[in-house]
Formats: C-alpha cells, sequence, structure tokens
C-alpha cells in the first residue's frame, strides 16, 4: 500500500508531462508548417502581402470623427460626380440615371451582393436608397485606431473616398459589419472571404494601416485556402503617394 500510494502521483505527472510535452510537438509542427506556407505564398498575392503589415494593438478611439475624414462622398476626382454614384455605377449593372443628372446620379439598377450573394433591384428614393450602401471595406474608425489619426485632412478625405476602399453592399450587411476588422466580421457569403480579406490588406498596404495579431491570425486562416489570391491593385499610384507611414 505504501509503496503504491508514493509512485502513484509520480507516475501520473509522468504521464501528464508526457502528454503535454506530445501536444507541444504537435503544435510546434504546425507553427512550423503554417510559417513555412507563409513564407512561400506567391510574389504579389495577398497572403505576402500580409506578412509585410505592421502587427500591433488598435489605439482607443479617442478624437475620432467621420467629420474629420471630410464630407461624405466628396467629388476627389473632380469627375463631376459624388463618390457614391461613382461607385454605384461601377458596381451596379442594368443602369439608368435621373433625368435632372443623367451624367452622374443613379435612378435605378440591378446589383449583385458580393456580400451576401443576392440580387437587389436598386431604386433610388428616400425609402429605397439605403437598400444597397456603400462600405469602407477597411472601417474608418478602423482606420483611426491603426494609423489614420496621423494622416492630414486630405490624406483623410482621399481614404474615405478611395474606389479601392469601397464597395456597394447589401444595407443589412453593411449595418452589421460596422467598424469591425476581419477578426470580427466576414462577409455571410463565404466563396467571397478570399476575395474580401485580399481587398482589406490592399488597402492597408497603401495607406500603410496596421494590423492587430488577431486581425492578422484570422486573414491568414482565409488565405490559407487560398494562397495564390491575387492582390487587388491601388485605385492610383498619386494615392499611395499621399500617405506618410505612422
Amino acid at each position: 500500500m505504501s509503496s503504491r500510494s508514493t509512485t502513484s502521483p509520480a507516475r501520473r505527472y509522468l504521464r501528464i508531462a508526457l502528454i503535454a510535452l506530445a501536444i507541444a510537438i504537435v503544435l510546434a509542427n504546425a507553427w512550423n508548417q503554417s510559417l513555412e506556407a507563409h513564407e512561400s505564398a506567391p510574389p504579389g498575392s495577398a497572403l505576402a502581402e500580409l506578412e509585410t503589415l505592421d502587427v500591433r494593438d488598435a489605439e482607443p478611439r479617442t478624437g475620432y470623427s467621420r467629420e474629420g475624414f471630410g464630407r461624405a462622398w466628396a467629388d476627389v476626382d473632380d469627375n463631376g460626380c459624388d463618390t457614391r454614384n461613382d461607385i454605384l455605377a461601377r458596381d451596379l449593372s442594368e443602369v439608368t440615371y435621373t433625368e435632372r443628372d443623367e451624367t452622374c446620379t443613379i435612378s435605378t439598377g440591378v446589383f449583385v451582393d458580393p456580400y451576401t450573394g443576392q440580387e437587389i433591384e436598386f431604386q433610388r428614393g428616400k425609402t429605397t436608397s439605403a437598400a444597397v450602401q456603400i462600405d469602407h471595406v477597411v472601417p474608418l474608425l478602423d482606420a483611426w485606431r491603426k494609423g489614420a489619426r496621423s494622416w492630414d485632412e486630405n490624406t483623410m478625405a482621399l481614404f474615405a473616398n478611395d474606389p479601392l476602399n469601397l464597395l456597394a453592399s447589401d444595407g443589412s450587411a453593411n449595418q452589421s459589419k460596422g467598424a469591425r476588422d476581419a477578426s470580427e466580421w466576414l462577409p455571410p457569403d463565404e466563396t467571397f472571404h478570399c476575395t474580401y480579406v485580399a481587398r482589406q490588406i490592399a488597402v492597408k498596404s497603401v495607406y500603410a494601416l496596421a494590423v492587430t495579431p488577431a486581425e492578422r491570425d484570422a486573414m491568414r486562416t482565409v488565405l490559407d485556402a487560398c494562397p495564390s489570391e491575387p492582390l487587388p491593385s491601388a485605385a492610383s499610384t498619386a494615392t499611395a503617394d499621399a500617405v506618410d507611414p505612422w
């Protein structure tokens, strides 16, 4: 009895230690394989670009305001049309224009929402326009907390109206997303995850914005299923040149 009582605890501790060691080895191997996959990501891919982004915790939202990013949907490219109508014209099909301003203002169109996969018959009006909203792929608040607080007013306005960072989207999906990053929200349609994350990475690369550790890991998880997903190109080199890294 005495011998068994003194050796049994030792054996239990040994078994626990061996199990813990085995788990550590499995996790280490998985981590090494993941690192090798990321290091071998194709040049020009979103996964390769992700590894170049600054990784740090998000700063407080103190000082943030939507107005700080300029008037909503300003005509920053001087084409005579506001940004909302520019994006609607780009992302909708079968577009018609209002008689009052046929060169810019979208009256109707057909929209296939990339976030949900649903088709929406867009019609301009006080109670109908909100069915299709314009989403900031990298939300303005997210940008503020990860580098934008150091920008000047011109850069903030360019960011808020940059077509690279804008997608027409289902209104309810856009509202559901809010200011959440990829670690907290991904489009309901899983087939769009790779494209969506790649676009976020492209925007953050152009504007030298950081990602949090959780955000980076979430993006890696998505791109592990599509390691060759290409990085979307910037809307213009002028946009990239206007930004000072933080």
